[in-house]
């Protein structure tokens, strides 16, 4: 028989509540951007929403998360209760996976079937009729109606920066694992170089991926009005680039938790946790830029 261990439960919070409305403030003001950058209207106000619930969420995140980092340190955790933690994450990055699962079928049905369909293809291929000169092809780089929907002049080559980025993302696997190996070591040293080189190819990450879509609009008019490739791309890789923002600071966090000495070899599921999630963006990276960049 097992023995009987205390379960740590904490007391009433605000935080689920602050979350919610974060939540609701945020994604509120994202859609009312995206309405307003369609409509060619003021953005003044929906980017204040947008601002809003990104600082409410910023405030819930650093309260919350410190909550449970004093309670770790007051030893209130007991073995059962870290097992549930490591469950927890399994089961959101589940989801994570799920959510992109959702996308990439997404961009399937797309290019496996609804293209082949308006070209002619297949006991559904009527909408020919409609455009009999369209080409039925991948990238899409000609609409079936161009006058009403403008077609992107070209696509990003993915031998440049999307080459680059996968380089960079691989690079910080290694690295964070590294940081990981160190810590275990109990080689202090190693961990906080190791955490910056990560830390550092993770934000360049980001500005190659900026410039990227600042290229993408102004040189080759891919943008989210010119057709379906160009939408799934920044469906895609819009949503990736998020995640990777998120791990960024996950990784931040740790780091610095790791300057004030927090964890040991024994204890450091803080850092296992950013370290799974970083290695799940970057497998979905991967298989981003080979069926989006590649094919």
């Amino acid at each position: 028989m097992g023995t009987h261990q205390e379960y740590y439960v904490p007391q009433q919070s605000h935080w689920p509540i602050v979350a919610a409305t974060g939540i609701f403030l945020t994604l509120g003001g994202l859609a009312m951007v995206l309405s307003d950058m369609r409509q060619n209207q003021d953005m003044g106000l929906s980017l204040g929403v947008f601002l809003v619930g990104s600082l409410v969420m910023a405030y819930m995140f650093a309260g919350w998360f410190g909550n449970v980092i004093s309670e770790s340190h007051e030893g209130l955790y007991s073995n059962q209760l870290t097992a549930s933690f490591r469950k927890g994450m399994g089961w959101f990055i589940f989801s994570e996976v799920m959510f992109f699962a959702a996308f990439f079928g997404v961009l399937f049905y797309v290019r496996v079937l609804s293209i082949p369909w308006i070209g002619g293809e297949g006991d559904k291929g009527m909408a020919h009729m409609l455009w009999p000169d369209f080409a039925a092809q991948w990238p899409l780089l000609v609409n079936p109606d161009p006058e009403k929907f403008p077609s992107p002049d070209a696509i990003i080559d993915p031998w440049h920066i999307p080459l680059l980025n996968t380089i960079l993302l691989v690079t910080s696997s290694f690295t964070l694992t590294f940081a990981h190996h160190a810590l275990k070591a109990g080689n202090r040293a190693k961990i906080k170089l190791f955490m910056l080189v990560t830390l550092a190819l993770g934000i360049t990450f980001l500005g190659f991926q900026a410039y990227e879509y600042m290229e993408a609009y102004n040189h080759l008019n891919l943008t989210l009005e010119t057709g379906v490739y160009a939408s799934t791309f920044f469906l895609l890789t819009g949503f990736h680039g998020a995640h990777v923002t998120v791990g960024t600071i996950i990784l931040l966090v740790v780091f610095v938790r790791v300057l004030k000495g927090h964890f040991t070899a024994d204890n450091h599921f803080a850092f296992e946790a950013g370290a799974w999630y970083w290695h799940f963006v970057d497998v979905v990276w991967l298989m981003l830029f080979m069926l989006v960049y590649v094919f």
